[in-house]
């Protein structure tokens, strides 16, 4: 039997799959709730350190699956019930406390683009495309998504894909910071393995505090002098001793996350 998000852990790496490759992976209602179900597990797994999330079949996400939409969203009621069941999944995945890495290939639109949004690090193939055509629906991306898109890319540029419709390649994906790197379609999976191999080997609460920070400065609100002290925090570390000894002993250093 398989499951629409599976979950296989190797080391400290969990290796998050959407797995509905017959419909691109696009969500009905009980593969969001298998995403909460995984990204829990992770956050309660204290051995872990980066997540891999990808694809199965050659699509990273199209998205809400459009077939359930006349019984699960015939209505605004409905519809609001069901986008409470999104805002679980993403809020398991954007609140996750280690970090994510997502290997993009092929259609990455609507939901899928905002699941991938959520991940830290985001790794296109060339081939990959990217866009909201929810207009051609006629409905309306709800806050929570538009929110997600509208911090990644801005109000312009939000308007630009929601209004017209259209969807963009990984090169312009790339200069409007939907994506973080574009590699050759063939090199997504290694590419984005070895960007959570490199993530694996840095020390876990410096990640944890970089990640808080940006999400902090994402607020545009200034900094409290507490968390401009906060900031220094790592230099009271067994981790930090140990990369400033690794340093000076011209070695690789072993992180612990203390």
């Amino acid at each position: 039997m398989t499951t629409s998000v599976t979950l296989h852990k190797t080391g400290p790496i969990a290796h998050v799959t959407l797995n509905r490759p017959d419909r691109k992976n696009a969500f009905d209602r009980p593969m969001w709730h298998a995403l909460t179900r995984c990204f829990t597990d992770v956050a309660a797994d204290p051995d872990l350190r980066c997540v891999l999330l990808t694809g199965a079949g050659g699509a990273f996400s199209t998205g809400a699956d459009i077939a359930e939409f006349v019984h699960q969203r015939a209505d605004p009621k409905q519809a609001e019930e069901y986008g409470h069941t999104m805002e679980e999944a993403y809020r398991a995945v954007g609140e996750c406390p280690i970090p994510v890495v997502a290997g993009i290939g092929g259609p990455c639109t609507g939901a899928g683009m905002v699941l991938a949004l959520l991940a830290d690090i985001r790794i296109a193939g060339a081939g990959a495309r990217f866009g909201a055509p929810v207009s051609r629906l006629g409905l309306s991306m709800p806050y929570p998504e538009f929110s997600v898109l509208f911090e990644a890319v801005g109000g312009a540029r939000s308007l630009d894909l929601v209004l017209r419709a259209r969807l963009i390649d990984a090169a312009e994906a790339l200069i409007w910071g939907i994506v973080t790197q574009v590699v050759e379609d063939d090199a997504v999976g290694d590419t984005a393995l070895q960007a959570a191999e490199a993530i694996t080997d840095g020390p876990p609460l410096v990640h944890l505090a970089h990640r808080n920070l940006a999400r902090r400065l994402g607020t545009g609100e200034p900094l409290t002098p507490e968390e401009r002290t906060e900031t220094y925090a790592s230099f009271a570390t067994a981790d930090y001793r140990e990369g400033i000894r690794a340093f000076l002993e011209k070695r690789r250093p072993a992180f612990v996350g203390r």
